[in-house]
C-alpha cells in the first residue's frame, strides 16, 4: 500500500516548485493531501485526512472537500478519474490548451487548473493571489501566457473586479475559455461578461467529480446526470455518475453519498430539461423553513441580483420565534439599496413569504473555500442581533 502525504500548494507561483510531485498524482505513483500555507488549516487536514497513514494504491489524490458542515472530508482520487476530467474538459472546450491559475490550488478548481495544464505538456503560468486578487497582474500574466490555446478559471467574486477593469477586460476577452464555477454567477454578471466578448464558461461540479463536469448545463463526455425523486416541477436532488467519480470519503467507506456505485450523491436541487440541459435550483441543506413554508435562497437571491442597485446577494434563514427562521437578504451595493423594492420583487415574481424580513447592506460578503459564499458565518454573525 501507498503512504498518504501532505502537499504544501502555496497561493503563488513557487507552487510549480512543485511539478514533480503533481506529476506523480496525474500518472499515479503517489498519493497526496494539498494543504495551503495555514498550519492551522493544514493541521486540520492531517488529522481528519489521515495523512502518513496507508492508502489504497489506486488512490493519487485526497482533496478536501469545502463543504458547509466545518467538518473536512476528502474525496479519493485516481490517476484514471483524473485523466478522464482532463480530457473531458480539454475535448468539450476545444483542444488542449495552457491555463493560468488565480485560484487557490489546495481546493479542486484551482488543483485542476494545474493538472488539466501538466496533463496537456504545458507548464501553467500561476497568479499571485496571497494578498489578494489583482486584475492588472491577472491581465499581464494572461497576455504572457503561451500554448495553442488560452484558458484561465476564476470565481464570480474576481470576475467581478475583472469587468470593471477594462485592461484586465480586453485580457481575458482574447483568451479561448474562462471557466466560472465556486459559485453561482449571478445572472446580470453572466450578461456583463458575455457583452464584454468574454468566453464565458459555467461550470456545475465539486471535489467528489474531479472540478467541473457539467459546463454550461451540459454534461461532459462520458458524465450522467440524474434527478432523484423530482417533485411535479422536475426539481430533485442531482446525482452524477461517470468516469470522474471520486472513489468514495477518505476514511469513511459507508458514507451514503456513494452509495451507488460509480454515482455520487450532490446535497443540491436541479432539473433537467427536454434538451438535457442541468439547472441548480439551490441546496437541499441551505433551505430556509419559515411558518411551515420552505424557500430556498438561491431562488431569492436570483430575483434580487435583478435589482441594478445590488452587486452582490446572499440569503439565509435567521431565528425567529414567531416563524421558526425569517428570510434575510445580505447585499453589497451596487447603487443605493430600496429595501422595499427588494421586498416587493421578491414577493411579486415568487410569494410573500419568501420576500426578506430584512435586507442588510454589507461591505463584502463572507467567503470560504474557492469564492463560495460562507451563509453559516452570517447565520453566525446575525443570529444574536
Amino acid at each position: 500500500m501507498k503512504t498518504l502525504r501532505s502537499l504544501h500548494l502555496p497561493a503563488r507561483p513557487d507552487v510549480l516548485d512543485r511539478r514533480g510531485e503533481l506529476t506523480t498524482i496525474l500518472d499515479g505513483s503517489a498519493a497526496y493531501v494539498p494543504v495551503p500555507d495555514d498550519p492551522l488549516d493544514t493541521a486540520t487536514l492531517r488529522d481528519a485526512l489521515g495523512v502518513d497513514d496507508p492508502i489504497a494504491d489506486d488512490i493519487s489524490l485526497v482533496i478536501s472537500t469545502s463543504g458547509t458542515t466545518g467538518t473536512p472530508k476528502g474525496a479519493q482520487h485516481t490517476a484514471a478519474t483524473l485523466t478522464a476530467s482532463a480530457q473531458a474538459t480539454a475535448t468539450h472546450l476545444g483542444g488542449p490548451g495552457n491555463w493560468l491559475l488565480a485560484l487557490a490550488p489546495h481546493h479542486i478548481a484551482g488543483l485542476q487548473v494545474l493538472l488539466r495544464g501538466l496533463a496537456a505538456g504545458f507548464t501553467p503560468t500561476v497568479l499571485d493571489v496571497t494578498d489578494g486578487f489583482d486584475p492588472n497582474a491577472f491581465a499581464d500574466a494572461l497576455d504572457a501566457l503561451d500554448g495553442p490555446r488560452r484558458y484561465t478559471s476564476l470565481v464570480p467574486t474576481q470576475l467581478i473586479k475583472v469587468l470593471d477593469n477594462p485592461r484586465a477586460t480586453t485580457a481575458l476577452a482574447a483568451a479561448d475559455a474562462l471557466l466560472v464555477g465556486g459559485a453561482a454567477t449571478p445572472v446580470p454578471l453572466l450578461h456583463r461578461a458575455i457583452d464584454a466578448g468574454i468566453p464565458i464558461v459555467r461550470t456545475y461540479g465539486m471535489s467528489e467529480t474531479a472540478g467541473g463536469c457539467v459546463y454550461d448545463g451540459v454534461a461532459l463526455n462520458g458524465v450522467t446526470i440524474r434527478i432523484d425523486d423530482p417533485n411535479p416541477d422536475g426539481v430533485g436532488r442531482v446525482l452524477l455518475g461517470g468516469p470522474i467519480i471520486a472513489h468514495g470519503y477518505r476514511k469513511k467507506p459507508d458514507h451514503p453519498a456513494f452509495a451507488e456505485p460509480g454515482w455520487f450523491r450532490t446535497d443540491d436541487l436541479g432539473r433537467v430539461d427536454d434538451q438535457g440541459v442541468l439547472a441548480i435550483v439551490g441546496r437541499a441543506d441551505e433551505a430556509i423553513s419559515t411558518g411551515g413554508l420552505t424557500v430556498v435562497p438561491q431562488v431569492v437571491e436570483a430575483v434580487i441580483l435583478d435589482d441594478p442597485a445590488v452587486r452582490e446577494c446572499a440569503v439565509v434563514g435567521l431565528p425567529d420565534e414567531r416563524l421558526g427562521e425569517k428570510v434575510v437578504a445580505f447585499v453589497v451595493a451596487a447603487g443605493t439599496i430600496d429595501s422595499a423594492r427588494i421586498r416587493g420583487a421578491v414577493a411579486e415574481r415568487l410569494d410573500r413569504y419568501a420576500a426578506p424580513r430584512e435586507v442588510i447592506e454589507l461591505d463584502e460578503l463572507p467567503t470560504r473555500g474557492p469564492g463560495k459564499v460562507d451563509r453559516r458565518a452570517l447565520r453566525a454573525r446575525f443570529s444574536d442581533q
